[in-house]
């Protein structure tokens, strides 16, 4: 598609949108007596980056999540369009706005609902489902939820625009992990996959993967954290093989993948992976092979953002308040939650900004707290003296990246981990979880966060972070993984082959 063919509809994209109706974890191998310690760069991956690729692409990103899961990828869209790539989103029908918001980029829906997937994971963040839920029908729905999204995944890799039908025919796939249909539909292509994530995928002696529930085990830790992700691969492919099995032969017109394999192809097939987290919070394990690499966090430049007046007067009043919110979580009890809040700020004696989210918080209304609803972290993370938050990736990263210490309160998934990580780097306390926070453990925190060991170190990983590019590292990433010769067209070299 020509940029004159492109100009002609995207200004209407936007508006047509709605028509889419662990105590420390970091462990590393001991020096071998017979060779020296392996110890990663500093920065991985170490190449001279590239702005334009000598092939155009028409790639699809496929992304299973909440907003602050897909918003990474939007900075990574756009990094690659920078570099001469038609690129698609491929997500949930609710983030068709939050994407279009660029022009230049396509959105598919693939079904599924965010809300339902955040609270299915805060009432059961173990991987073996309750026997309650699978009375209640939770599971099925699951289930059916999954069987939508995998036929979303792979219609996103072959069918037109919806908005203006310009034909599409994917020539690689990046996504992530939990989106499951990647390497199913790669293999249907005969495309190139790469997965790209916030929290550790690959089998590593390092640290346990955050869905195992580890972090007690007295058996050997290395041993045990390797094991941890087989473990979790083996569950869930349990829980949703028959799914992808019986998608493959309808869909993708594949064989069925054996019961003994399907947990364990991404490691087997050794599929790149690049980790969108800063080599400076957590280096590349040395157990890691070359086809993963560590890019960097992946943040999106600032939009133009005007606050409230009512806002604006608040951050006027006083002195830096702390940000208090929990993003796309969706929490039963509120109200305990927020008496818990408010309690610890009024100990603390500080100001607060509570983000609403998608639990809708409210409380008290008072001189020292102020409620927001949809503001971007990029902006208000830098009025703020503290910020305390459920340990989302992307918020974590945007909390360090202006040098915020941090307080985590996890519910699920990579939240404990990154809680754990921020702790042993000293700019926060120990996470509370979830299901353990009392008032006074937060005043502690609070308390924590405002002394100035936490300052300084928040604002030495600041620092740090400061020399990374992420978004551009995993970008070169991706190229340098390509198989670029067995890619391109043996009459346009410049161009992909294709079949006609």
């Amino acid at each position: 598609m020509g940029n004159q063919d492109r100009e002609t509809f995207d200004s209407s994209r936007a508006s047509k949108a709605s028509a889419y109706g662990l105590e420390d974890l970091y462990i590393e191998d001991e020096p071998s007596t017979s060779q020296p310690p392996q110890t990663p760069p500093a920065y991985t991956p170490e190449y001279t980056p590239q702005k334009m690729f000598p092939m155009p692409l028409n790639i699809v990103i496929q992304v299973v999540g909440s907003r602050g899961d897909v918003q990474p990828f939007l900075a990574l869209a756009a990094t690659l369009l920078k570099s001469g790539h038609r690129v698609r989103i491929a997500t949930h029908p609710q983030f068709s706005s939050f994407v279009l918001a660029n022009p230049n980029l396509e959105f598919f829906p693939v079904g599924g609902d965010p809300a339902d997937l955040m609270a299915y994971m805060v009432e059961s963040p173990s991987l073996i489902p309750k026997v309650s839920q699978i009375r209640a029908g939770i599971i099925q729905r699951k289930r059916d939820m999954y069987t939508e999204m995998l036929d979303g995944f792979w219609r996103s890799c072959v069918h037109p625009d919806p908005l203006t039908n310009v034909p599409f025919v994917a020539d690689a796939i990046i996504a992530n992990p939990p989106s499951f249909a990647h390497v199913h539909c790669a293999q249907a292509l005969g495309i190139p996959v790469h997965l790209m994530f916030t929290m550790p995928w690959s089998s590593t002696k390092a640290f346990p993967h955050p869905l195992a529930n580890v972090g007690y085990s007295k058996e050997d830790k290395k041993s045990t954290n390797f094991a941890s992700y087989a473990a979790v691969e083996f569950l869930t492919w349990q829980g949703l093989g028959d799914l992808v099995n019986a998608w493959r032969v309808a869909s993708l017109g594949l064989e069925p993948v054996p019961s003994t394999e399907g947990h364990r192809l991404l490691e087997v097939l050794q599929v790149p992976f690049t980790y969108c987290w800063s080599p400076s919070l957590v280096p590349k394990p040395s157990d890691w092979g070359s086809h993963i690499d560590i890019s960097g966090f992946f943040f999106r430049d600032p939009a133009p953002y005007t606050p409230d007046t009512d806002l604006e007067a608040f951050l006027r009043a006083g002195p830096p308040p702390i940000y208090v919110g929990f993003g796309s979580i969706v929490v039963g009890g509120i109200e305990g939650l927020m008496t818990m809040v408010l309690s610890a700020i009024k100990a603390t004696g500080v100001r607060a900004i509570i983000s609403r989210g998608w639990s809708n918080l409210t409380g008290e209304e008072s001189s020292d707290v102020f409620y927001v609803g949809d503001c971007p972290h990029e902006w208000l993370f830098q009025q703020v003296a503290a910020v305390v938050h459920h340990g989302g990736a992307g918020t974590t990263a945007c909390g360090l990246r202006y040098g915020k210490p941090t307080t985590i309160v996890p519910f699920f998934g990579d939240q404990p981990f990154w809680g754990a990580v921020i702790a042993k780097a000293g700019a926060g306390p120990d996470p509370i979880p979830y299901r353990s926070l009392t008032s006074q453990k937060l005043i502690h925190a609070i308390r924590y966060c405002l002394s100035p060991d936490a300052v300084t170190a928040a604002r030495q990983l600041a620092e740090s972070m400061e020399k990374e590019n992420g978004v551009q590292s995993a970008v070169d990433s991706f190229h340098k993984h390509l198989p670029q010769p067995k890619m391109q067209c043996d009459f346009f070299p410049d161009q992909p082959a294709a079949l006609m």
